[in-house]
């Protein structure tokens, strides 16, 4: 299955019931991604420019789409990011089908 790599930020009103009412969030993550057929790898908290990240496995692309939409639509994100990981081995795939893509440059 493929693996996601999603950052999150939530908004001031989210942290602030939060604060009043401390809880695993990572439980809640979990539940979901397990509803679509997924697993939770990890959910960390961080400093910086994302409040905190998400390791999830899902059987595919439409499936973390749809955890992704209704986490979003629930409006205690302020932001959310997803990339999809590849492996190793999807990445020597893809570069040997991009020899086969006969790129040219702008203006070449």
């Amino acid at each position: 299955m493929p693996l996601y790599l999603s950052r999150f930020s939530y908004t001031p009103d989210t942290w602030a019931r939060m604060i009043g009412n401390p809880e695993d969030r990572g439980r809640a993550a979990r539940t979901y991604i397990e509803s679509v057929g997924g697993k939770l790898h990890g959910f960390w908290y961080a400093f910086g420019e994302h409040d905190g990240y998400t390791l999830w496995e899902a059987p595919d692309n439409v499936s973390m789409a749809a955890v992704a939409l209704a986490i979003t639509g629930g409006g205690a994100l302020g932001s959310l990011e997803t990339t999809v990981l590849l492996t190793v081995d999807e990445t020597i795939d893809a570069l040997r089908k991009a020899e086969e893509v006969q790129y040219r440059r702008p203006g070449a």
